[in-house]
């Protein structure tokens, strides 16, 4: 059996509800552009036709990958306790150079750098899982290792 994958109720309610949009919305509106087109006779070089077809696979793609990708999804549930780094928290961290930044430990579909949304799986957020408030974490990055510490740990958005 695959791995489970964790994720928000708002990350997997996204997922789920593109690919309602793609079945109900997207695909019937290309198919309908593909058979019009292909109605007009030589689809050789039909560029509406050719165009259409390369959309309908990447689309069966994209939807045979949610497909399979929800199923392997679990939801996990907003933490309620502040003790520790879990996932879906939201972390105060302070970097050496006593920079604040603040991250949300996410699924990997979900992950936003601007938001500071930050996957559990990557460096800084698996460093950080199951840590407590003042603990200190060095963690590898592409720039060479950092110090950070743990100023705080909420389960909303502080």
């Amino acid at each position: 059996m695959a791995e489970k994958l964790y994720i928000s109720a708002e990350g997997y309610r996204r997922l789920a509800d593109e690919l309602h949009t793609l079945m109900t919305v997207e695909r019937p509106k290309v198919v309908n552009t593909v058979a019009a087109a292909a109605a007009e006779g030589d689809r050789s070089e039909n560029a509406e036709y050719i165009y259409g077809k390369k959309r309908l696979r990447q689309i069966d793609r994209r939807v045979e990958f949610l497909t399979r990708h929800l199923d392997r999804l679990e939801v996990a549930a907003p933490p309620t306790a502040t003790d520790r780094v879990r996932f879906l928290s939201y972390v105060e961290i302070e970097n050496q150079d006593g920079e604040e930044k603040c991250y949300r430990i996410v699924g990997a579909d979900e992950t936003d750098a601007k938001a500071g949304w930050i996957s559990w799986k990557s460096p800084v957020g698996s460093a950080l899982l199951g840590k407590r408030l003042d603990d200190e974490v060095r963690v590898r990055t592409p720039g060479g290792f950092v110090e950070l510490t743990i100023v705080g740990i909420h389960a909303r958005r502080p």
